[in-house]
């Protein structure tokens, strides 16, 4: 009988004795094996092992000068032990240590010398299906892999496009192309970087920094758009905006919107705790706000508003550096100036807007 397992495979023997190779090999092909392949010296048995890549190999144990367990422990050197072929060995010694021996050096199925011709391929069938049962489920593994990292990066483009279009609400009255967010955004991923902190924390802040502004959704038009200075009274109404914006996020459990809500919170805390809304000091101020507080100012230096025009980068930096300690934390302006000075930033250079 001819099984399907035998039929697409190839199987190679490494035996010394030319009569066994003749007559194993003879009884596999009348199962129906595909090809079969036959050496009797070990050392051209690794080369053919990685020339042609059976699908099983049949082993004997006595290989002079060496034996079948050097075989394997050279195959081993060839690839994952996934990817390599299942070996059955062949052997006249039945002893209990050499059993114990071959099962733990990764042999699959263990046959005597004086074996069945009938139960060698009903053994070699058995590890052929076993071998590709795995293999089918190592292929389908990837492919869902594949499924998985195919929808998470289309979750997250709708995750991207959701924020940016956010951020354009609320900042369409003062930045009608939201390029000021954008820029925050990406300027405050390149200072977490260069701060060493995770890939998950780059990406979240370069997506969560969108909303820093959410909460100028509820200050009116007026007050954005002024062109000259803002009352006290309109200064308190324009504060509004970070606990506008953070009762907005407020109950989101998401990563990068729990971080948008922390960002929306602190980005206008001052490090000597003289900023808004509660006045935190130092590192009580969340890594994020920090961040954003500084990527956000220097973005507002170098850009035009309805009340000025934009400044150079040089001035930007210098504004910073002296607020170092004062409204900004000296380790995150480090930090920026390094991206700024970079040149990461130029294809986000500010172009004639309202930022």
């Amino acid at each position: 009988m001819a099984w399907i397992e035998l039929q697409t495979a190839r199987v190679l023997i490494v035996d010394d004795d030319d009569d066994n190779l003749m007559v194993v090999g003879r009884a596999l092909k009348k199962a129906g094996c595909h090809e079969v392949l036959t050496c009797t010296d070990p050392f051209q048995a690794l080369e053919v092992c990685k020339s042609v890549e059976p699908d099983l190999v049949l082993l004997d144990l006595r290989l002079p000068p060496v034996d079948g367990f050097y075989v394997l422990e050279r195959l081993k050197e060839l690839g994952p032990e996934e990817d390599l072929p299942p070996v059955i060995m062949l052997t006249g010694d039945a002893s209990e240590e050499v059993k114990q021996r071959a099962l733990e050096a990764g042999v699959a199925d263990f046959v005597r010398r004086e074996f069945d011709l009938t139960e060698l391929v009903l053994r070699t069938r058995n590890c052929l299906r076993t071998r590709q049962l795995f293999l089918q489920l190592q292929r389908h593994k990837e492919h869902l892999e594949e499924l998985v990292l195919e929808r998470t990066q289309e979750l997250r483009r709708a995750q991207r496009e959701t924020f940016e279009r956010l951020a354009l609400a609320a900042e369409f009255r003062d930045d009608q192309t939201s390029r000021h967010t954008e820029r925050v955004g990406e300027l405050s991923a390149l200072v977490a970087g260069i701060l060493g902190a995770n890939q998950g924390f780059v990406d979240s802040i370069r997506s969560a920094a969108l909303l820093h502004d959410l909460g100028k959704i509820g200050v009116p038009d007026a007050i954005l758009n002024k062109p000259g200075p803002l009352t006290p009274g309109e200064y308190d109404i324009l504060k509004e905006h970070t606990e506008i914006g953070s009762r907005i996020l407020e109950g989101c459990t998401e990563r990068v919107l729990l971080m948008a809500q922390e960002i929306v919170a602190t980005h206008h805390e001052h490090y000597d705790g003289s900023g808004y809304p509660k006045g935190l000091k130092g590192e009580d101020i969340p890594l994020s706000g920090r961040i954003v507080a500084a990527a956000d100012a220097y973005d507002a230096i170098t850009s035009s508003r309805p009340y000025k025009l934009p400044r150079p980068v040089g001035d930007a930096v210098r504004e910073l550096t002296s607020q170092a300690g004062r409204q900004f934390d000296p380790m995150v302006v480090e930090a920026l100036v390094k991206a700024v000075g970079s040149g990461d930033m130029s294809r986000y250079a500010v172009v004639s807007e309202r930022g």
